[in-house]
């Protein structure tokens, strides 16, 4: 398995399906979840194009350093472009589930030469007052004690989060690094966006119904789908329909 070394924080990626003349689909998971979450779905992603998956630092695969200094969304931004450079991508879609979501609004904004695409996958822009944001960065905060203080015994049920294996120090130390949010800049550049998006959310995540819907009326010319009977991992509880939907965007955007 491919492996970068980011000023010695080992990054691990996945390279699947077909390189063709599409832009390659770079599929980022969220919080304590792996690139495993779409092992399902890269079949079928994959059929006409190049997906990559990769493990954010500290998740999966990819090395959890005991530095704090280690784990900040400059440097996960960072180690996309890296696995994008590596992959001899000068451009990519990016497809985001989640915290892998808001890191690709993210990248978007500092690099939006590199971006063809968005598929936003149940996630949000962050806030735009700074109350919702303190209650954001202090469910990170309980996030990371409870990983410390119970270990993997504090990994949500969501389906997702199960495909490790992790670090609960690594889980840790990336919510209070990249979990967590500093300003309102990703949900400003939401009007700027110029490039084809998806927002998929499912039906039954309520946290992220109205993140979904402020994306979808902010992103220029958006395309928004809610799949019916899905979770917060729609890719998961209804793979088909998930594939579907994205594949069917990607190839009438020309993506």
């Amino acid at each position: 398995m491919p492996t970068l070394d980011r000023d010695g924080v080992a990054v691990h990626y996945e390279r699947h399906g077909h390189p063709s003349d599409r832009p390659p689909l770079l599929l980022t998971h969220g919080y304590s979840a792996s690139s495993g979450m779409f092992t399902r779905n890269v079949k079928a992603l994959g059929a006409d194009r190049e997906v990559i998956t990769w493990d954010i630092r500290g998740h999966g695969q990819s090395a959890s350093p005991d530095d704090p200094a280690a784990y900040s969304q400059p440097l996960a931004l960072g180690d996309m472009a890296a696995i994008l450079d590596a992959c001899d991508a000068p451009r990519a879609t990016l497809g985001g589930h989640s915290l892998g979501g808001y890191l690709s609004l993210a990248f978007r904004l500092a690099h939006p030469e590199r971006v063809a695409g968005l598929v936003l996958i149940d996630t949000g822009p962050g806030y735009k007052q700074d109350a919702g944001r303190e209650k954001w960065n202090a469910m990170a905060e309980r996030y990371a004690v409870g990983f410390e203080t119970r270990g993997l015994d504090a990994l949500a049920a969501s389906p997702e989060v199960n495909a490790g294996p992790h670090d609960p120090r690594g889980l840790a130390l990336a919510a209070r690094g990249i979990l967590t949010q500093s300003d309102s800049s990703i949900m400003a550049s939401l009007v700027d966006i110029a490039v084809p998006t998806l927002v998929l959310v499912g039906s039954e995540d309520e946290p992220f119904l109205a993140a979904a819907e402020i994306m979808a009326a902010k992103i220029p010319g958006a395309t928004s789908i809610t799949i019916g009977g899905a979770g917060h991992a729609p890719n998961l509880d209804r793979p088909a329909e998930f594939d579907a939907a994205v594949t069917t965007f990607l190839s009438g955007a020309g993506l």
